[in-house]
């Protein structure tokens, strides 16, 4: 089970601060629930019901949970790719879709 104040920053990056993020990035989710999977799913290197019962916020090492919302706070600062995040989530679960470029990125 993860420590109270992980749980807590996690609930905050992924209830709070993505999502009012993400118009203005133009990032492929924008809810709550949408970047909790991309975050855990690149955290555990796979689906994360796979490694981690749910609620995962709960039952998260503190480990897995340190790595999810470093990867959230590094997609913050423009040093993660969000869109990049959420198809490496899709394609572990069979549902990748075509990647569509954003103006201004390579």
């Amino acid at each position: 089970m993860a420590a109270d104040h992980l749980v807590q920053r996690w609930l905050a990056l992924t209830r709070k601060e993505l999502p009012a993020l993400s118009g203005a990035r133009g990032w492929p989710v924008h809810l709550d629930h949408c970047f909790q999977r991309i975050l855990l799913d690149n955290a555990t290197g796979g689906p994360w019901r796979e490694t981690i019962a749910s609620p995962a916020y709960r039952n998260a090492t503190d480990a897995q949970l340190r790595l999810a919302i470093a990867l959230g706070e590094q997609a913050i600062a423009g040093t993660q790719d969000m869109d990049l995040l959420n198809d490496k989530s899709l394609a572990w679960r069979g549902k990748r879709k075509g990647r569509t470029k954003r103006p201004g990125l390579s």
